[in-house]
């Protein structure tokens, strides 16, 4: 009997300089780290405490995860 996979919950990691601490604008799109793509949150937020741990003296330096899974497929309150 053949297991169904598991389905991938897509998550990115990407960070960048802020302009403001109080919005999301970066400084620099050009300068963006885009990390990577992972296949569930977990392995997303390993990810994203290691890239805000090493920035952790630029105050203006952040990092997100993003939840990609709810933008390729949206659900009904979208």
């Amino acid at each position: 009997m053949s297991k169904k996979p598991k389905k991938q919950l897509l998550h990115l990691v990407l960070g960048g300089e802020l302009e403001d601490l109080k919005d999301i604008t970066f400084k620099d799109l050009n300068k963006v780290d885009i990390v990577g793509v992972y296949p569930d949150y977990a392995s997303a937020h390993a990810v994203w405490k290691q890239k805000a741990q090493m920035t952790v003296d630029n105050a203006e330096m952040r990092y997100f995860v993003v939840h990609l899974h709810r933008l390729l497929e949206p659900g009904p309150e979208a």
